[in-house]
């Protein structure tokens, strides 16, 4: 039997984090896989903090529930839920309902499959997505080729949400990003490690800033600073 642990980290998330853990707990999961989820808040002033704390106590979706004391951003987050999770492997679910978990059967395949030891949803492989925003697209697209140049991968989408880890493999990365820097962080440092990496198509519904977006331009500098300093300078 494999173990999942699925990484939830989360700041201002009421509107969603029920309906997510939801989908999490409902994942179509391959078997011989059970299901472990994590969630962390990162110091939500919205009262999603109240509502993680009402839904564990109400046991419906057992779940570990790791709170910071201060607001210190997505990577932060991450590093809490890594140090918690205790599963085989290891997914990055985002708290809001951009990424679904009826992907989680393509993204584990490679895994199990004992072909990759890291896999990467792309939202640029054909999978099913929301129309949105020209320039995040443009954006994202710079930052994949950026990043591809210093690390010699051929990734279509390196800042996607969906990364799935080897338990192993995060053991072995010491990570330091606080915010979303921590996309290009963890993809330099697999990649000076010469992992085997496999990308999957997955959907993706990208929400609005109206519709609590929360990624803007001074997260894409930060993103480029990091692509540099982490291929660069280790």
């Amino acid at each position: 039997m494999k173990k999942l642990s699925v990484v939830v980290p989360v700041f201002n998330e009421i509107k969603t984090i029920e309906v997510v853990l939801d989908r999490v707990g409902a994942a179509p999961l391959p078997e011989g896989v059970e299901l472990e989820i994590v969630v962390v808040d990162d110091a939500s002033t919205d009262g999603t903090r109240a509502k993680l704390e009402e839904l564990a106590e109400s046991g419906r979706q057992p779940f570990k529930l790791v709170s910071h004391a201060e607001n210190r951003g997505k990577g932060a987050a991450l590093r809490s839920g890594f140090a918690a999770a205790e599963g085989d492997f290891v997914l990055v679910q985002d708290a809001d309902l951009e990424y679904h978990p009826r992907d989680y059967p393509v993204l584990l395949q490679p895994l199990l499959e004992e072909d990759a030891d890291v896999v990467f949803g792309s939202r640029f492989l054909g999978g099913p997505h929301r129309v949105l925003f020209f320039w995040h697209y443009q954006g994202n697209r710079f930052l994949t080729l950026l990043s591809n140049m210093f690390t010699d991968l051929n990734l279509s989408d390196m800042e996607t949400g969906y990364k799935v880890f080897r338990k192993e493999v995060l053991d072995k990365l010491t990570l330091h990003s606080n915010r979303f820097a921590i996309e290009p962080e963890m993809t330099a440092k697999v990649a000076k490690l010469r992992l085997r990496i496999f990308e999957v198509p997955i959907s993706y519904a990208g929400r609005t800033y109206a519709e609590g977006k929360k990624i803007g331009w001074k997260d894409g500098v930060a993103a480029v600073w990091a692509i540099l300093r982490y291929n660069l300078f280790g």
